[in-house]
């Protein structure tokens, strides 16, 4: 079997008990073996600051670095106040016309426990990432609601319909990954 193509899969909660984290991990159990994602909290990413740009922090330099050597990237997300948490874009997208997004392809999913699934975080990385990326998987769109029940005390996926939906659209990555790979 070929080597798995290897998917930076971005988490964009800080929160222990985050739903992006469980929903993450969940991706990466069902995951067909074509695909190997590589789960990424922003825990240690410190925030950008443009003056620090000319020495970049440690931190900064890992997280690009893992981009770089990516397939492609998934991003995970849950949506703050509307939009998005920002630190894995700030980080990832400089130094300006650097970007360590290029050229990658991209997947999202966004999630809430809410009735809207952060369609509308989901929304700002669709219009954010065409200049700073590869190109953004269209179809199948993933906005997970009322995720809160979905999982055990453990954090294991237990709700069989949200499961048929996360390997749906795992199997439409995974060729968007191998038709973007050739």
């Amino acid at each position: 079997m070929a080597t798995p193509h290897h998917i930076v899969t971005i988490v964009g909660s800080l929160r222990k008990e985050s739903f992006s984290l469980k929903v993450a991990n969940a991706l990466a159990r069902l995951a067909p073996a074509t695909l190997k994602l590589d789960i990424t909290t922003l825990h240690g990413i410190s925030f950008f600051n443009q003056d620090l740009e000319a020495a970049p922090p440690a931190d900064w330099l890992a997280f690009r670095e893992k981009l770089q050597k990516s397939n492609g990237v998934l991003f995970v997300t849950p949506e703050y106040n509307r939009s998005i948490p920002g630190v894995a874009i700030d980080v990832g997208s400089r130094p300006y016309g650097k970007s360590s997004f290029i050229g990658k392809p991209i997947g999202i999913i966004s999630n809430s426990p809410g009735p809207l699934g952060g369609v509308s975080a989901a929304k700002h990385l669709q219009n954010i990432l065409p200049g700073i990326s590869g190109p953004i998987m269209g179809q199948p769109e993933a906005y997970l609601n009322a995720v809160g029940g979905a999982f055990d005390e453990k954090g294991v996926l237990t709700s069989e319909a949200l499961q048929k939906v996360l390997q749906q659209y795992l199997d439409a990555f995974a060729a968007f990954i191998d038709r973007q790979s050739r």
